[in-house]
């Protein structure tokens, strides 16, 4: 059955388009068709005016208080603007000459540009237009987007991690009982851990592909011998557009550093997902409640279900973002000789796992904020659990030279029987060691043998 329909959050494929629109929605102007667009037309216009200030021989003469026209027509890129681009796509069938045909009618409307007009897209390839815009693009929605967030479900697990600093919990590992932690200390190893990647990340450079055709500044050379093309190159994409330009590439991007960053993001990811799956187990062992929405449904045949479903939601989003950025990171440095199409086929995609991931980012913030401490049942696996103070108690008989302490406290405590606080202090009792050692041993309990 064929419909006939118009692209809205009900009509639109992909439910990052759709359904988690409203959660995606700032990332509209850094990775849409819109801001591709606007984002290129942004590169050759700042281009353009860095030619007049080289100057070149024959820009000597432009009038330099037209400038701000010319920024304003990225400054104010329209909807309309992209659809005129996209009119004029329609004949050239490349994107990235229709950008150039659409500055130079822009140009037009200014007036006195036809000496000039010919500068624009001087010397370059879509590609160096492609490999910057993109670059910025990823920059700025991580800058503008990301970073917020992702600061914000850390600034959310640090005041977790202080507010329960001091609550005694049963560690596992294996799923069994372990020596005890706290509460907080747990929470704050995943703050910890964001903070470390999060570094990582920022200290990564953002690069960019620009240097011609070949990337050898083959036509800026022949046209003027006498400039130092790689050095003014460095200067314009450092100063002007805030990127590294890559000095020796193909006549592509070598994509080596966008797939760094990629891998970073999908690391922060995986921590994400390992929290989720945490709490997630935290709840389902009633350590946590939720808060409850009136008229919220858990389930349509269960009536008291209050499931962490934002958790499952975040791990879910993840999954795909992740599964994206690896094919991205792997593809995208990996060309036929000099090039092929299918960077230019892949890197449209770069939005994707990076709405994927603010879903999850979010979906995780919404979990973390339903949390109701249970402490009755963070309790009552400590008291449940004496066995776990078998390592306390061994390590301080180490210390005092006792004959085969690991032995005897497994002997105690590997028995698959419940041991009770009153079997740990009858096993005291029977230690050959001093009175005040054994009242040292005696104050042990699960709840106090914590750490620091």
């Amino acid at each position: 059955m064929t419909l006939d329909m118009n692209l809205d959050v009900l009509t639109a494929v992909s439910p990052i388009d759709g359904r988690y629109r409203s959660k995606c929605e700032p990332l509209a102007p850094y990775f849409s068709e819109y801001a591709l667009m606007k984002y290129r037309t942004r590169v050759e216009i700042e281009y353009f005016i860095w030619l007049t200030e080289i100057p070149l021989p024959q820009l000597k003469g432009f009038d330099k208080g037209i400038v701000p026209q010319l920024r304003a027509i990225y400054n104010d890129f329209s909807e309309k603007d992209a659809a005129r681009v996209k009119e004029i796509e329609k004949t050239t069938n490349h994107d990235v000459k229709a950008i150039e045909y659409f500055i130079k009618e822009k140009l037009d409307e200014i007036g006195g540009f036809e000496p000039y007009k010919e500068f624009i897209h001087f010397g370059l390839t879509s590609q160096d237009i492609n490999n910057t815009s993109f670059p910025l693009m990823l920059s700025d929605a991580l800058n503008d987007v990301y970073y917020p967030q992702l600061d914000g479900l850390i600034d959310k697990l640090n005041s977790f991690a202080e507010e329960w600093k001091d609550i005694p919990m049963l560690a596992r590992t294996h799923g069994q009982p372990a020596s005890p932690t706290r509460l907080g200390k747990e929470i704050k190893v995943f703050a910890y851990r964001l903070e470390r990647q999060k570094e990582q990340l920022k200290g990564l450079r953002i690069t960019a592909k620009f240097g011609g055709a070949t990337g050898n500044f083959n036509a800026h050379h022949v046209a003027y011998p006498e400039i130092d093309w790689k050095q003014l190159a460095n200067k314009f994409l450092a100063e002007r557009l805030g990127l590294e330009r890559e000095e020796y590439t193909t006549q592509i991007s070598n994509y080596d550093g966008l797939a760094a960053v990629l891998d970073a993001l999908k690391r922060i990811n995986t921590v994400i997902l390992d929290l989720d799956r945490d709490f997630w187990t935290y709840i389902s062992m009633n350590y946590f409640k939720q808060k409850i929405r009136a008229g919220e449904v858990g389930s349509s045949a269960m009536p008291h279900k209050v499931n962490p479903i934002d958790y499952e939601n975040s791990e879910g989003n993840i999954g795909i973002a992740n599964a994206l950025f690896e094919h991205l990171s792997h593809k995208l440095p990996v060309s036929r000789l000099q090039r092929d199409l299918t960077d230019s086929t892949v890197i449209r995609n770069v939005g994707v796992p990076l709405a994927h991931t603010i879903i999850a980012i979010q979906s995780t913030m919404k979990g973390l904020g339903k949390l109701l401490i249970h402490r009755e049942s963070i309790d009552a696996d400590l008291d449940n659990n004496w066995a776990v103070v078998a390592e306390a108690i061994q390590t301080i008989l180490r210390r005092e030279g006792y004959p085969h302490p690991y032995e005897a406290l497994k002997a105690l405590t590997r028995t698959n029987t419940e041991i009770k606080q009153k079997d740990i202090t009858d096993f005291i009792k029977t230690l050959n060691v001093p009175d005040n050692i054994k009242e040292e041993l005696k104050k042990i309990t699960p709840h106090n043998y914590v750490g620091i």
